[in-house]
């Protein structure tokens, strides 16, 4: 910002007024008469993953058919030429009070449109406002929002599920501990043919061995001590016409793996203690993150009952073969965790950057545990003083700084790391000159400099 002219006026530099649309905590779009995305403030990664240069440039309808919001208040505002009012809810979570306001020209045409969105949690005027009836979503079509990534490698995956899902093919997801492989198992359920039947679970891990049968087969009365007097249903029976999703598949015992091989062939089963033939029109997709070939060679899983789960295969990467999945997850788990404990707590940039270089071997599990924990301890704003060490000691400092383009900005950039880092974990400029091994003068002046906006938070 430059300072004041003889006339008193102050004059402000495109850099500073881009600077301060960063900083606002609504999102901010600029689309041109053609519908394209002139601007959009740094908020978009928040609401989408997505960084303003990922956006910039494309039309608008571009990013609605991929589904990164619901609904469009883009078409109402066209036709209208008058300002809109709509709640829209994001891909990752994030329900918004969304406003357009349209920009004419001296013929009367639209120029500019300027859209403005708040997040609900933040919205603390809550007032009657018209909306068209595209607007009106239900409460069952938000939770079935879809699979959220940003990751070519998932994508692809995602494609080839849209067309094996409406087939009755058995599938067998296979990945590491908490890739999402029942996330994508219900995922496919949810666009199949079956969608509208049961889709039931079972954790071939989590139940004890003489408890595994009767709950995937069921039992007639007096089939066993302490049976029900009229027996039970299983979950194969009782998800007839739907799905049975079979995770930790590795885990079956042997003996059972016989009887799920009949059903998977022949569509039938005898429950316990019974002689009658049951038949069941069910899909089964099953999980492991086990080698279940190693165990076939080890005559722990049958061989014929592989090969008739791997009819079709899908292979889900670990979460550090597709960091451009965690920022939108992170703030996907932050929406939803902020509306579970009734709170608005948002990450720091630094924190983020830390994220993203953590290599997660419990995968998209561990982060959604840690976001919970977050939300849980933090103050308003998550810092990297709030990570547990087992983050930030196995993170290398090299890689959260953005490889710069000139020497200056390599030193600026660096400096701005160490200072924000030390000011954050320390909150005292004594300290801060202590472990950077600089005067508290200078401590003093950097902190004023790089820390601002965490000097009152």
């Amino acid at each position: 910002m430059k300072s004041p002219d003889a006339t008193g006026n102050i004059e402000m530099t495109l850099q500073t007024l881009l600077k301060i649309l960063d900083h606002s905590k609504d999102e901010i779009f600029v689309l041109d008469g053609e519908k394209r995305i002139l601007y959009v403030n740094q908020v978009c990664e928040r609401h989408y993953g997505l960084k303003p240069s990922d956006v910039i440039g494309k039309y608008n309808v571009e990013l609605f058919e991929k589904g990164y919001w619901k609904p469009s208040i883009v078409p109402e505002v066209y036709k209208r030429k008058k300002p809109c009012y709509m709640r829209q809810q994001t891909y990752i979570g994030a329900e918004l009070m969304t406003s357009a306001i349209p920009i004419l020209n001296d013929e009367g045409e639209i120029e500019l449109v300027v859209i403005t969105s708040t997040e609900l949690q933040t919205y603390k005027m809550a007032k009657a406002i018209g909306t068209s009836s595209e607007a009106k979503t239900t409460q069952e079509e938000e939770e079935t929002g879809q699979f959220i990534t940003n990751s070519s490698k998932i994508n692809r995956i995602l494609a080839f599920c849209e067309k094996v899902a409406p087939t009755d093919s058995t599938i067998l997801i296979q990945g590491e501990s908490g890739t999402g492989k029942g996330v994508l198992a219900q995922y496919i359920h949810r666009i199949s043919k079956r969608k509208s039947c049961a889709f039931l679970t079972i954790n071939c891990a989590a139940i004890p061995e003489e408890l595994l049968e009767s709950e995937l087969f069921g039992y007639s009365k007096g089939a066993f001590t302490g049976a029900n007097k009229t027996g039970k249903p299983g979950l194969i029976e009782a998800a007839n016409g739907g799905t049975v999703f079979l995770d930790e598949i590795g885990e079956m015992p042997l003996a059972l793996q016989a009887k799920l091989l009949q059903v998977i062939q022949d569509k039938q089963f005898i429950p316990i203690g019974s002689s009658e033939m049951k038949k069941v029109d069910i899909r089964i997709i099953a999980a492991t993150n086990r080698d279940l070939i190693d165990m076939v060679n080890d005559k722990r899983f049958r061989e014929d009952l592989f090969y008739r789960l791997n009819v079709i295969d899908i292979y889900l990467p670990p979460l550090r073969e597709r960091k451009e999945d965690i920022i939108p997850l992170t703030y996907n788990f932050l929406h939803q965790f902020n509306k579970k404990y009734h709170d608005n707590k948002v990450i720091s940039e630094e924190c983020l950057n830390l994220l993203i270089h953590y290599s997660w071997p419990g995968n998209v599990r561990q982060l959604e545990n840690l976001i919970e924990r977050l939300v849980v301890i933090s103050d308003s704003i998550i810092q990297v003083s709030d990570l547990p060490e087992m983050i930030t000691d196995n993170v290398e400092q090299v890689t959260q700084l953005a490889l710069p383009t000139s020497l200056d900005k390599a030193v600026d950039e660096t400096k701005r790391f160490l200072i924000r880092r030390a000011y954050q974990t320390h909150k005292s400029s004594r300290k801060v000159a202590k472990e950077l091994d600089i005067s508290q003068t200078k401590a003093s002046k950097l902190i004023r400099e790089y820390c601002e906006d965490l000097m009152y938070n």
